[in-house]
């Protein structure tokens, strides 16, 4: 992808954005709030950019449900804090982002990342090295190997690395020269089916939607977290056994989370009795992982005719990694962006973007996959298949136009926040105000975050 000729960074991005969803214009979006996240890469356009992709998506979706388009203003500044944080607990902590052990090594010829958050992914990482479970003793191991050596083998024992490439590399890499052909989100028609939106009204217009989301960590939730923010009815369901405490505070906003075991039979069944009543369908494994299951699109939208289905790879639908697990801090050491901020920084390792960028604007995107799926089934009757990937996402920063030096932005203020604490499971704290404002459209939520598995899996 090649951007306009002068056009912004945000500009480019967001008509990127737009042509992705099928969108032959871009309407105007009133933006507001100045300064960007430091980075040799335009992150805070790249979130404004998302954000207003999503608030063109649901405008249009209520213009075609009620007949009157909203106006829809992004604030820069919040968008761009929201993709590092969106709350301020009021006395307790957040949970640790990361695992002890996550986090980049120099290993013998370069550097690789290793992404130990879940068990079984640091387990398999261990294995590999033949380590203990400690920092220096891994940071040992791993400098006896080359980088792309030490990738393979924990990718092939179930775990989750990546080494550095530059962004030339990447281009070069079987993998990097598919996702460059695969489109920013790929569509298919679905089969005919209601539209799911009886219970919408104006102010709310997803009221009544209901929304099955099996998606974990960030993009997936973030995706799931703004379609809640609008009044839709979104049932989280996770595995017995998984955890993720230092994203849920975010991103379970909005949400009743379930556990179901889909590998179990009566867990399949009763998943399949829930996607028969949904509207939308939001998820994140990797490809063919349903189909495993008997669960292939076919299967989904012969269950519930008329689906809005999307869903998000870490590298790509094609190529080589297609079925590879990975996560936003892999794929920014996989594609070049963090060698290009090492180079940029003159430093002597890795400078990633400064926030998970790439899962928070995928998320956005994904969301705005599933109002424009919406609006199409409301103008067809039929739903929809819809993907898109981090590492897509990826390439769509890298070819944005560089962006002007700009301040950080400035610190939060009492203004920034909601006006009351959220009683979130953790204790109380206070949550920025949203980035997208829709007139007469309030983004708000009716559930505080919570745990997993506290609800039941119903709707």
């Amino acid at each position: 992808m090649t951007s306009a000729v002068g056009a912004s960074p945000f500009d480019a991005m967001l008509t990127a954005i737009r042509h992705a969803l099928g969108a032959d214009d871009v309407p105007p979006v009133a933006v507001t709030g100045t300064g960007a996240l430091p980075s040799v890469f335009p992150v805070s356009d790249l979130a404004a950019a998302s954000v207003a992709a999503a608030g063109l998506a649901l405008a249009e979706l209520v213009a075609a449900r009620f007949g009157s388009r909203p106006a829809v203003t992004v604030d820069r500044r919040l968008a761009a804090l929201w993709f590092a944080r969106s709350l301020i607990p009021q006395g307790w902590e957040l949970p640790p982002a990361w695992d002890a052990v996550a986090g980049d090594y120099r290993a013998a010829d370069g550097w690789i990342r290793l992404h130990t958050n879940a068990p079984h992914h640091r387990a398999a990482a261990l294995s590999v090295l033949g380590s203990a479970p400690e920092r220096a003793a891994v940071a040992e191991a791993v400098a006896g190997w080359t980088a792309d050596d030490l990738e393979a083998a924990i990718v092939a024992a179930g775990g989750c690395a990546a080494a550095m490439r530059s962004a030339a590399a990447w281009a070069a890499h079987p993998q990097g020269a598919a996702v460059a052909r695969e489109p920013l989100v790929d569509w298919q028609d679905g089969e005919e089916g209601p539209d799911g939106l009886a219970g919408a009204r104006p102010e709310r217009p997803l009221a009544g939607l209901r929304v099955l989301d099996l998606t974990r960590v960030l993009a997936g939730p973030v995706a799931t977290r703004v379609l809640a923010g609008y009044g839709a009815t979104v049932l989280r369901l996770d595995p017995p056994d998984w955890d993720e405490p230092g994203v849920l505070p975010e991103t379970t906003l909005g949400k009743a989370c379930a556990r179901l075991d889909l590998r179990d039979p009566a867990g399949r069944a009763r998943f399949e009795a829930l996607l028969a009543g949904a509207d939308v369908l939001v998820h994140g494994y990797r490809p063919d992982a349903l189909a495993r299951l008997g669960l292939d699109a076919a299967a989904r939208a012969c269950l519930r005719p008329g689906l809005v289905d999307v869903s998000l790879d870490a590298y790509g639908w094609t190529g080589p990694w297609r079925e590879r697990r990975g996560f936003d801090s892999l794929v920014q050491m996989s594609c070049g962006l963090a060698e290009a901020g090492m180079r940029a920084a003159g430093a002597d390792r890795p400078v990633p973007l400064p926030v998970q960028a790439l899962d928070h604007a995928t998320g956005y995107v994904m969301a705005a996959a599933v109002l424009h799926g919406l609006a199409r089934r409301l103008a067809t009757g039929r739903g929809c298949v819809a993907r898109t990937a981090l590492a897509r996402t990826a390439a769509l920063l890298l070819a944005a136009p560089p962006a002007p030096l700009e301040p950080a932005p400035a610190p939060l203020g009492p203004d920034d926040c909601m006006d009351a604490p959220e009683p979130t499971a953790w204790g109380p704290a206070l949550r920025l105000r949203p980035p997208l404002i829709l007139e007469g459209v309030p983004m708000c939520w009716d559930r505080p975050a919570g745990h997993l598995g506290t609800a039941a899996p119903e709707w």
